[in-house]
C-alpha cells in the first residue's frame, strides 16, 4: 500500500499545482515533493534489506482477461531508485525558485506528474504496467522542453520525442511477444516473463527490441544524438529531470527487464554492446574536452558516465551490477548539482562560455568550495560518491576484458581534464566584469548544493548501506542470468 501512496502523492500534487500560479505553485509543488520524500524514507524504514523478494506490494486486477494487473512493489534496486527520485525532486524544484517561468503552475505540475510516472517505472511488477509508466514519463518532459525550452526547442524536442517513441514501440512489440510465450492464460507478470523459454533466435530479436529502447533512453553511442541538443535547449528543471533521473530508466530497464528475460542473448551480444558503450565513453569525453559551452560540456560528460555504467552492467558480473546501481545514484546527485551550477553561470552569461568567467573564488568562496566538491565527485576522486561506483564498474569490465577496462578508464583522465579546466577557468585567475563585486549563490542555491555536497562525501566515505540494500536484489538478478 505504501508503494501506491508513493505513486498517488505526486499525481495528486501535479493536479493541484496545475490550478495555481506564481509563488503558490512553487510552494505547493515543493510541499508535495517533500511529502513524497518523507513517504520514501518511511518505505525505506519498513523495508527489510535482507530479503530479495519484492516488498511493500500492491496488487489489483486491471485487465484480468488479458492477464494485466496493477502490481507494484519494491526490492532493493527499486527502493534505491525511488529514494533517488524522491530525494532529487525537492532539490530540482528548489533550484528553480530564482528563475521566472511563464505559467508556473503548469510547469511545476508537469514536473510532479513526471515524478509519478518515474516512480511507476521503478516499482512496476507487471510488464504492461511498466510500459504504460515508461510512456507516461515521456509526455511531461516533452511539454516541459517544448513550452519552456530555449532556441530551436521545437525541432530538438521533436527529434527527442521521435527517438524515444520509436524505441518504446520496439519494446512494446517485444513485450507482446513475450506475453504470448507465457503459458495460457497469458500474463504480463514479471515472474511469468522471466520464466519464458525462448529459442536462441527469439531471444536475440527480443534482446534488440528491448536494448534499443533502453539504449536510446540512457543514451549510449550511437543512439545518443538527441541528447546534447535536448539537454542544452531544455529549461533547467527539464535538464535536471532528464539527466538526474530519466536516463536511469534505461539502465534500470536493462538490469530489471532485459538481462533476466533473455540471458542467453545478453551473453551472446555482451561484447558488442560493451564495445558500443566503451566507444561512447571515449567519444563523448573527447567532445566534452573541446566544448566552450559549459552546458554542452556537462551533457557530453553525462554520456561518458552513462557509457561506463552500461558497460559495467553488461559485464554480467556481480561487481558490475552493484557498481551500476550505486553509480546511478552518484551520477544523479552530481549531475543535478552541475546543471544548477551551469544555470547560475547562465544568469550572468546566456551563452554559458567558459572563458567569460574568472576569479569567482575571490568573490564567492562558498560557491567555490561547493563547486569543487561536486567536481571531485564527478571525476571520481577517492572518498567521493563517484569513486565507489566507477571502481566497481571498471572492475566488472576488467573481468570481461582488461583491454576494454583500460579504454574505459581513459574517461577518468579525460573527465578530470575537462572538469578541472571548467573549474579553473571560472573559479581561478583574475576577476572581470562578470565577476567583479558579485556574489553568485544565495541561500536558495546553497540549500541545494549543500545537501548534494554532503551526499557526495557521505556516499564516498561510507557506501556500505547502499551496497547492502542492493545486494540481495543483485544476487537474485545474477541467479536469473546464470551468473
Amino acid at each position: 500500500m505504501l508503494t501506491l501512496i508513493l505513486l498517488l502523492l505526486p499525481l495528486l500534487g501535479g493536479l493541484v499545482t496545475f490550478s495555481l500560479r506564481d509563488d503558490k505553485a512553487k510552494i505547493c509543488a515543493l510541499s508535495f515533493a517533500l511529502a513524497e520524500l518523507v513517504a520514501a524514507l518511511v518505505a525505506a524504514f519498513w523495508f527489510n534489506p535482507a530479503q530479495s523478494a519484492w516488498q511493500l506490494t500492491f496488487n489489483a486486477p486491471w485487465v484480468p482477461t488479458l492477464g494485466i494487473s496493477f502490481k507494484v512493489g519494491m526490492d532493493g534496486i527499486s527502493l534505491l531508485m525511488t529514494l533517488l527520485t524522491a530525494g532529487l525532486m525537492p532539490l530540482i524544484l528548489a533550484a528553480t525558485f530564482r528563475n521566472t517561468y511563464e505559467s508556473n503552475g503548469k510547469l511545476y505540475g508537469l514536473v510532479l506528474l513526471m515524478q509519478a510516472a518515474l516512480i511507476g517505472v521503478f516499482t512496476a511488477y507487471d510488464g504492461f504496467l511498466f510500459y504504460i509508466f515508461w510512456e507516461l514519463a515521456l509526455l511531461p518532459i516533452y511539454f516541459i522542453c517544448l513550452l519552456w525550452g530555449g532556441e530551436r526547442r521545437v525541432p530538438v524536442t521533436l527529434k527527442f520525442f521521435i527517438y524515444t517513441l520509436a524505441g518504446s514501440l520496439l519494446m512494446l512489440v517485444g513485450l507482446i511477444y513475450l506475453y504470448l510465450q507465457t503459458p495460457a492464460p497469458h500474463s504480463f507478470d514479471i515472474a511469468a516473463l522471466y520464466a519464458t523459454n525462448l529459442s536462441p533466435m527469439a531471444q536475440n530479436w527480443v534482446f534488440w527490441a528491448f536494448f534499443v529502447a533502453f539504449a536510446i533512453k540512457m543514451p549510449i553511442f550511437p543512439f545518443h544524438t538527441w541528447q546534447p541538443d535536448t539537454y542544452t535547449t531544455a529549461p533547467t528543471p527539464g535538464t535536471m529531470l532528464l539527466s538526474g533521473i530519466m536516463l536511469k530508466m534505461g539502465i534500470y530497464g536493462l538490469i530489471r527487464w532485459l538481462l533476466p528475460v533473455v540471458p542467453e542473448a545478453a551473453l551472446s551480444w555482451q561484447g558488442f554492446c560493451m564495445a558500443l558503450a566503451v566507444v561512447g565513453v571515449v567519444y563523448a569525453s573527447i567532445i566534452a574536452l573541446m566544448q566552450r559551452d559549459m552546458k554542452r560540456l556537462v551533457a557530453y560528460s553525462s554520456i561518458a558516465h552513462v557509457g561506463i555504467i552500461a558497460a559495467g552492467a553488461m559485464s554480467l558480473s556481480y561487481n558490475g551490477l552493484q557498481g551500476a546501481i550505486i553509480q546511478m545514484l552518484a551520477h544523479g546527485i552530481n549531475v543535478v548539482a552541475l546543471f544548477l551550477i551551469v544555470d547560475i553561470f547562465e544568469r550572468h552569461d546566456p551563452n554559458r562560455h567558459i572563458e567569460s568567467f574568472g576569479g569567482i573564488a575571490q568573490r564567492d568562496i562558498r560557491f567555490a568550495v561547493l563547486f569543487f566538491i561536486v567536481v571531485l565527485g564527478t571525476i571520481a576522486l577517492p572518498l567521493t560518491n563517484g569513486f565507489v561506483g566507477e571502481f566497481m564498474l571498471l572492475y566488472g569490465i576488467f573481468t570481461y576484458s582488461p583491454v576494454m577496462a583500460a579504454i574505459a578508464g581513459l574517461s577518468i583522465i579525460l573527465g578530470a581534464a575537462y572538469m578541472l579546466r571548467l573549474y579553473q577557468k571560472t573559479m581561478m585567475g583574475n576577476t572581470n566584469t562578470l565577476t567583479e563585486g558579485k556574489t553568485y549563490i544565495g541561500k536558495g542555491e546553497t540549500a541545494v548544493l549543500l545537501p548534494c555536497a554532503a551526499l557526495i562525501l557521505i556516499m564516498g566515505i561510507y557506501p556500505k548501506p547502499v551496497l547492502d540494500l542492493a545486494a540481495p536484489a543483485v544476487q537474485e538478478i545474477m541467479r536469473l542470468i546464470g551468473g
